[in-house]
Parts: structure tokens; sequence; C-alpha cells
């Protein structure tokens, strides 16, 4: 087996510092495979909250919820095949759900970073489709 994918496997690790060092100390292939799925629950979990709150901003402006709505569903199609891609080699092998898992937990991650953005936009920004609170 190739083992090309170890550079990714490194970087989602890097990602996520406290999340390796909790999932380091695991001792077998499937509670790390377990450390990894509740860190990406966890991600996932965030990812939601801040969609739902757009989506609450958004509350009076439904072509705008349907673009995110059209937006978040082509994003998690793309994050789902890319981390398909990148995990590929190692599809076959017993390390494939954890890899897999840490990939959608980091692209997730950045997901979130970019949604943030809108949430905090400057007050007349008119490049930015989320109103400010009110």
């Amino acid at each position: 087996m190739k083992l090309w994918f170890a550079p990714l496997a490194i970087a989602v690790l890097a990602t996520t510092p406290a999340h390796a060092q909790e999932c380091n100390e695991s001792s077998n292939q499937h509670e790390l495979h377990v450390c990894a799925d509740e860190a990406y629950k966890k991600t996932n979990a965030e990812l939601n909250t801040t969609y739902q709150e757009i989506m609450g901003r958004l509350k009076d402006d439904d072509p705008t919820r349907e673009m995110l709505v059209k937006a978040q569903r082509a994003w998690l199609a793309f994050r789902d095949a890319e981390c398909d891609f990148a995990t590929f080699a190692a599809k076959d092998g017993s390390i494939w759900p954890m890899l897999n898992l840490q990939c959608l937990g980091a692209l997730t991650a950045k997901r979130i970073i970019d949604l943030k953005v809108y949430l905090n936009c400057e007050e007349g920004d008119m490049s930015c489709p989320v109103p400010a609170p009110q």
C-alpha cells in the first residue's frame, strides 16, 4: 500500500491540535476511529449551529435563504467527494475510516470559518449577503 496519504493525515491532525493530542493517546485503531468520529460530530454540530444562525438572520429574505441552501448543498457534495478522493489510496485499509473522518472534520472546520465571516460583516458591506444582528 502506498503511503502518499500520510501527509494528508498529518495535515488534518495539525488543524486540530487538541483533538490530535487526545487521539494520539488512543491505543488501537478502533479507538482512533471513535476519537475521529467524536471530533467530526462536534465540528459538524458547530457547522449546523452556524448555518442555523445565518438562516435565522435571513428569515425575511427567501431568495437569499434559497441561495444559501443551494450553496450549502453544493459544498456538502464537494466536501464528501473531496474527502473520498483525498483518502482513496487508503480505501481498503483499516485506517480509511479515521482518515476520511479527519478530512471531513478539517474541511468542515474551514467551512465554519467561511460562514462566520458572513456573521461578522461590516455594516453597509454590499458584498455580504447576511444582515447584521438586530
